[in-house]
């Protein structure tokens, strides 16, 4: 087993669980915690939500489930070679999404908008209560009752008032401090992954054509390394080897300039990471090529007629979900009637946010099509 760094995240300096347990024997801590993560319910609905295209879509699209397994491959490679904790970012990468809705971000926005009254709503804290609340496995506790460090990593982001509800967890957005460099790489590997991912789709869908392509560097100058290489080569073929060229390119670059701010920052423990400036990043060569490239997708991609129609149908269902069941909390399944007695809306937010994409189109019929009953 390969030595890891004296910064990286270990069972020794792991803050632990909320609830402890006996050890996991022949497992890690968070070897664990993935394994809780994988046979999670919620984790198997990743497979039927939207990452761009919605599932029925087409066969090879990514969905939130194969985006999170690149996310965590991407992300083993990186702290491998940073000596840091491989299971502990790979529980972190294969959770992130939790607590993604239906729909994409288009699912995001049209829920936080509906929830806007009553505190909003975010993917990153519902993946956190996903894990911390929602999921019903264990006797003892609710929730998967993982280690700090893998709840850490799940929660991105924070507004300082929401901090200050989360106790422990949330104490680092209010003191300023970093979550640990597994945490900080995983976060960036989500970017690499649907960075390179959306342009494959995107490529593939037919909504992007390379010839567009042409002025995004990042992407022509590992084409031409392609090219290069393999003359005459075209098709699917050149796109695969031109997004395995910008993954390794990023990758890479990720590693050096990781590398260089922990040598830089004079970095020698857990506690130094805490508290020094972010160290997981880019270069300042590659950070604009990267913001060329996210540029491109969202103009080209994201904001293309065809996905802008099915984001357009996506915030119409959850709204008309969200409103079917404030009107009236009867109309929920049983088990979130009984969480609707305490806290109505966060109890409809909690299912919106559990479904699939089908699942959510198939409940709006049952609520709102004529003659559909079951």
């Amino acid at each position: 087993m390969m030595a890891l760094a004296p910064w990286a995240v270990t069972e020794a300096n792991s803050r632990g669980r909320v609830h402890p347990e006996p050890s996991p024997g022949i497992r890690s801590e968070f070897q664990r915690d993935r394994d809780r993560i994988v046979h999670s319910n919620s984790f198997r609905r990743l497979e039927y939500k939207t990452q761009v295209f919605v599932n029925h879509e087409g066969d090879l699209f990514r969905t939130r489930l194969t985006h999170s397994i690149e996310v965590a491959q991407i992300s083993r490679g990186v702290a491998r070679a940073l000596q840091l904790n491989e299971d502990l970012v790979e529980a972190i990468a294969l959770a992130h999404d939790l607590g993604h809705t239906p729909f994409g971000h288009a699912g995001q926005d049209a829920l936080n908008a509906c929830m806007k009254a009553y505190g909003g709503f975010e993917h990153n804290l519902q993946s956190l209560r996903t894990v911390d609340v929602l999921e019903e496995h264990y006797a003892a506790f609710d929730g998967l009752n993982l280690c700090y460090e893998t709840r850490e990593g799940i929660l991105k982001h924070c507004s300082r008032e929401r901090a200050r509800e989360l106790g422990e967890l949330g104490q680092r957005f209010l003191d300023g401090h970093q979550p640990s460099l597994e945490a900080q790489l995983t976060n960036l590997a989500d970017e690499i992954a649907y960075n390179n991912h959306d342009v494959d789709d995107g490529l593939r869908s037919g909504l992007i054509m390379l010839e567009q392509l042409d002025e995004v560097a990042v992407f022509m100058d590992a084409r031409r390394d392609a090219e290069a290489r393999w003359p005459g080569l075209a098709g699917r073929r050149l796109i695969h080897e031109t997004i395995r060229r910008m993954i390794n390119e990023m990758a890479l670059d990720l590693i050096a300039t990781t590398r260089a701010n922990i040598d830089a920052a004079g970095v020698q423990s857990l506690a130094d990471v805490r508290h020094a400036r972010r160290l997981a990043a880019y270069s300042e060569e590659l950070a604009p090529r990267l913001r060329e490239l996210k540029a491109f997708l969202r103009e080209n991609l994201y904001a293309h007629y065809q996905v802008l129609r099915m984001t357009d149908k996506a915030r119409r269902i959850i709204q008309d979900l969200f409103g079917a069941f404030m009107s009236d909390p009867r109309l929920l399944p049983p088990q979130y009637q009984v969480r609707a007695r305490t806290d109505t809306p966060r109890a409809i937010a909690d299912y919106i946010a559990g479904m699939t994409d089908r699942y959510a189109m198939k409940e709006h019929r049952r609520l709102f099509a004529v003659g559909e009953i079951h």
